[in-house]
């Protein structure tokens, strides 16, 4: 049986860190007034104390935000062909010692929401080119270098990346997750 590996943040679920920065912000930020990948950079440097320790102590950052539509359709019926690995980083340098309860928060919502994905199928971890699978489908590219089916799933951060480029990289880029099924499950 063939294994797939899924990212779960802007993948499986969207808009989680931008709800939490607008939240913590009293703001109406958008994907526009992010400049990098990183959502949590739109809160002043002033300020990024007390945002980790919202971040981490306050809230659960998966009670936010909305799953991508018909992905948790697709994944199960992935799981009736594949092998479904959930693989999602969880370190964050800017507070080690506390982006472990991110575990927590991402290990309670895989169960609620996933339960056809067995617990033993996830894992975290920042390092996901050295965990070898078939299929490989993630918001980021840095993430799809092993596998022999790369899915790049569009995300605010990566939408103005050529196709040319992707191309070059074995990688496909799919906009839905109906997409997804169109490739994986045309048997």
């Amino acid at each position: 049986m063939k294994k797939i590996m899924i990212d779960m943040d802007d993948t499986i679920l969207a808009d989680c860190y931008l709800e939490v920065v607008n939240e913590f912000l009293n703001a109406h930020l958008t994907y526009e007034d992010c400049k990098d990948y990183w959502i949590d950079n739109m809160v002043p440097e002033e300020k990024q104390k007390e945002y980790l320790n919202h971040f981490y102590n306050e809230i659960d950052i998966y009670d936010y935000g909305h799953v991508q539509e018909n992905c948790i359709q697709v994944i199960e019926e992935l799981t009736k062909y594949y092998e479904v690995f959930i693989c999602s980083a969880y370190i964050d340098h800017r507070d080690i010692e506390n982006c472990s309860k991110i575990l927590l928060y991402k290990h309670k919502w895989l169960l609620k929401n996933l339960p056809f994905v067995k617990p033993e199928n996830y894992i975290f971890t920042n390092r996901k080119d050295v965990i070898p699978v078939d299929i490989i489908i993630d918001d980021k590219v840095e993430n799809l270098k092993s596998g022999d089916v790369k899915l790049l799933i569009t995300a605010y951060h990566n939408e103005g990346i050529p196709k040319k480029e992707l191309e070059a990289l074995g990688i496909t880029r799919v906009d839905t997750w109906n997409d997804i099924a169109e490739i994986l499950l045309n048997h």
